[in-house]
């Protein structure tokens, strides 16, 4: 909803733009609408915060995590069947305050996000992607305006960053294929290696009993194709009857 208010703002020409977190974004962009990926990427691994305990494996057995997220809840439950996950809602602020009065024993949140709102410090570990992945484009930035404004796309030029603008169109690709929303427990971790690109994801149900990971590598210039061809791989191997079984809990919920 905040990102549509955004966009209308920008159809009524109550602005010339919209700086959005990518992470934040619809996979398929509204019809008129264009993003440039700006800047250098920030950390996009999730942070671990907590008062009493250095990382996730220095939790006790049952201590209680809080997180938001399907995709974190997803992987912490098939790393650590033991622990209790419980949501956790509210903006940074909010979220480190329930930390502070004892309602969890640790959280986790998005490294970039922490770090942009000078809250660095609370991180006592980062969730490495070779176990953990991210969400999609987290910790990228974009800045989105109407197609037709020539003139706008030709200021945002020296702003673009090609090698963040791979990787972030690599992921979302990803997603697209698997039709990503908040609702499923997916995520996507792209980076540039010597000779091109990698890119590792995942599908899992909610309750960490089943995960499907897998990782691929291919040239730049293809990046979307190959995060497309990764979300094939995942299909094949039993990502569609997770997606197929999610969409049914969701439709019988309804």
């Amino acid at each position: 909803l905040f990102i549509k208010e955004l966009e209308v703002a920008l159809e009524e020409d109550r602005a010339d733009i919209a700086v959005h977190s990518m992470k934040d974004m619809p996979m398929t962009l509204p019809s008129g609408f264009s993003v440039v990926i700006v800047g250098e990427r920030e950390d996009a691994r999730d942070a671990f915060v907590s008062n009493r305990f250095g990382n996730i494996d220095s939790l006790p057995q049952g201590a209680v995590v809080g997180t938001s997220s399907l995709r974190r809840e997803s992987q912490l439950r098939y790393a650590r069947p033991d622990l209790e996950i419980k949501g956790l809602r509210g903006n940074v602020n909010t979220r480190l305050a329930k930390l502070d009065a004892a309602q969890f024993d640790a959280i986790i949140l998005a490294a970039a996000g922490l770090k942009r709102l000078g809250f660095h410090e609370r991180i006592r570990a980062s969730l490495a992607p070779e176990f953990y992945l991210p969400a999609i484009a987290q910790g990228a930035l974009g800045i989105e305006y109407q197609s037709t404004r020539i003139d706008v796309a030709a200021w945002l030029v020296p702003l673009a960053d090609e090698n963040t603008t791979a990787i972030i169109n690599a992921e979302r690709a990803f997603g697209r294929a698997l039709t990503a929303s908040c609702d499923v427990p997916l995520g996507a971790h792209a980076t540039l290696i010597e000779g091109g690109l990698s890119i590792d994801g995942f599908v899992a149900m909610p309750n960490g009993s089943r995960m499907i990971r897998r990782s691929m590598t291919g040239l730049v210039a293809e990046a979307e194709s190959l995060g497309v061809a990764l979300a094939q791989m995942l299909i094949g191997e039993g990502a569609g009857e997770i997606l197929a079984s999610l969409t049914r809990h969701g439709a019988d919920a309804k």
